[in-house]
């Protein structure tokens, strides 16, 4: 699937370079950048958390909560993406363990923030995150028109929420009796991923569906306009008697995607209480195949991050011919990684998932003519990530220089 829209928390876009600190990435392959120099360095990694949490609640003066977050943050060592406005707050990061623990305790000493949901899954290279963006933000999520509008303070407009362990039964039953199957065209459960496509192309619930666009803050699906009716899953549902479930990373869009539902008159919506992170952790990877996308230098996380023990389902679950998940972008055939990468060609940037057979063949490219492109990067192998344009470009120089 290609992108061509910004990430919903305001992550990675496919378009433009992401920067991340020189400290946290994994040494250069020798035989990739042809440089003797890198062939004896060694990185130590701390061990870091990531976390992420977001509450709905009125801020009355939302730059001065700012002002008291980035006070308490002096002398801790925490980057991520922290936003907040008169709606609340959103908020990824990661920080070593003693930092990260410390800034969720010092936050629920708050009343209005004593019951957030804090979901923690570990970071074993470093940080998930370059550097610590905390501000001010108009719209806590991405989203065409923004959320301001909405009531989003409401809690009866939105979705009631479902523990992990009561979703994990709702979804039993429907997959054991064919609820969730195009078989049953009577059916009153629709399970809907309100992700991005690429969010979906490497892991989700058996018997999802989602909308055929590529991204989520652009989507209309649940408006039932005739020109997007024919790839939205809510299109000529009964709205008094369907009962919609719907998931997401962490729990956000499903609230505010419920909210402008329910404004739309769909009466019966649910949610998964913390998101799918929090499920892993709960519940393991039952009814779930594949990894879990999320937005920061991670990229993919496996069940295991959440859950000890779990192991994804890949190899043993059956897909359906049209379904997109886990396909090389290039070829079309089954990746081995569940792990997006980065085009190698600097103007394209694409985030993509590629076997490795196409990852060799296409120099780490996402297309053919990508690989004539003037601004190539090396190809880089695992989990690795693009630094800055200009370290590839200094050496490329000093090596012309000493050839």
């Amino acid at each position: 699937m290609k992108l061509s829209c910004e990430a919903i928390f305001g992550g990675l876009t496919p378009k433009v370079t992401a920067s991340f600190s020189y400290r946290d990435c994994v040494p250069f392959q020798k035989h990739l950048l042809n440089l003797e120099t890198f062939s004896s360095v060694s990185f130590r990694h701390r061990k870091c958390r990531g976390g992420n949490f977001y509450h709905f609640v009125f801020i009355d003066d939302p730059e001065a909560e700012v002002a008291k977050h980035l006070a308490f943050m002096e002398g801790l060592d925490i980057n991520g993406r922290i936003y907040i406005n008169e709606q609340g707050i959103n908020a990824q990061y990661s920080g070593p363990s003693k930092n990260a623990l410390a800034y969720v305790e010092w936050l629920r000493q708050d009343d209005r923030f004593s019951d957030i949901l804090v979901q923690i899954s570990p970071s074993l290279k470093g940080h998930a995150f370059p550097r610590l963006k905390l501000r001010y933000k108009p719209s806590l999520v991405q989203l065409e028109g923004g959320i301001s509008h909405l009531p989003l303070l409401d809690s009866s407009m939105r979705a009631t929420p479902l523990a992990p362990s009561e979703w994990r039964n709702r979804l039993e039953a429907m997959n054991r009796t064919g609820l969730a199957s195009k078989e049953c065209p009577d059916t009153n459960y629709i399970l809907l991923d309100v992700r991005n496509g690429y969010e979906w192309d490497i892991g989700h619930f058996r018997g999802a569906v989602r909308p055929n666009v590529d991204c989520f803050r652009s989507t209309s699906f649940g408006w039932s306009q005739e020109e997007v009716a024919a790839s939205d899953p809510l299109a000529n549902v009964d709205k008094e008697k369907t009962n919609i479930l719907m998931y997401c990373t962490g729990g956000i869009r499903c609230d505010v995607y419920s909210t402008i539902l329910r404004k739309k008159g769909f009466r019966n919506l649910y949610t998964l209480q913390g998101g799918v992170s929090n499920y892993l952790k709960n519940e393991g990877p039952t009814e779930w195949v594949g990894n879990l996308f999320v937005f920061d230098s991670r990229l993919s996380l496996p069940p295991s991050s959440y859950h000890p023990g779990a192991t994804t389902e890949t190899g043993s679950t059956q897909v359906s011919a049209n379904d997109q998940f886990a396909k090389c972008y290039i070829c079309g055939s089954q990746v081995s990684e569940l792990r997006h990468r980065n085009c190698a060609n600097l103007d394209c940037n694409l985030l993509f998932l590629c076997c490795r057979k196409c990852v060799k063949d296409a120099r780490g490219c996402c297309c053919w003519s990508c690989t004539t492109a003037p601004r190539l990067r090396p190809v880089l192998d695992g989990d690795q990530r693009y630094q800055k344009w200009h370290i590839y470009r200094d050496i490329d120089e000093q090596t012309t220089v000493t050839t």
